[in-house]
């Protein structure tokens, strides 16, 4: 559980699953966790896996009354990335382009 705001009325609860790419996350998994949000009377959740979600599954989580996001491994390594989070830089590179106002 992630707490949204100081005050702890905002909750975000939290479900990952680490499965291998050929391992489809499908709509029972995120059927389960949204009755999981319900019995905490949460109304927001975030499911992360590394491999996929079925298209039930994403089209079930658009029709839920929780907020369900639905995070796979491509948009994890993604955000990874991005954020800086479990990666490390191997090579950088710099461009750089003639600043013509210094010369004049």
């Amino acid at each position: 559980m992630i707490g949204q705001d100081p005050l702890g009325l905002a909750r975000i609860y939290v479900q990952a699953k680490r499965y291998a790419a050929d391992n489809i996350v499908g709509r029972p998994q995120v059927q389960g966790f949204v009755g999981a949000l319900h019995g905490q009377q949460a109304n927001q959740g975030v499911f992360i896996t590394t491999s996929a979600f079925s298209r039930e599954a994403v089209d079930y989580a658009r029709t839920v009354n929780a907020s369900v996001i639905l995070i796979d491994g491509e948009r994890l390594t993604n955000l990874m990335i991005d954020r800086g989070v479990g990666v490390q830089a191997v090579q950088t590179y710099t461009i750089v382009k003639l600043d013509e106002d210094y010369f004049e």
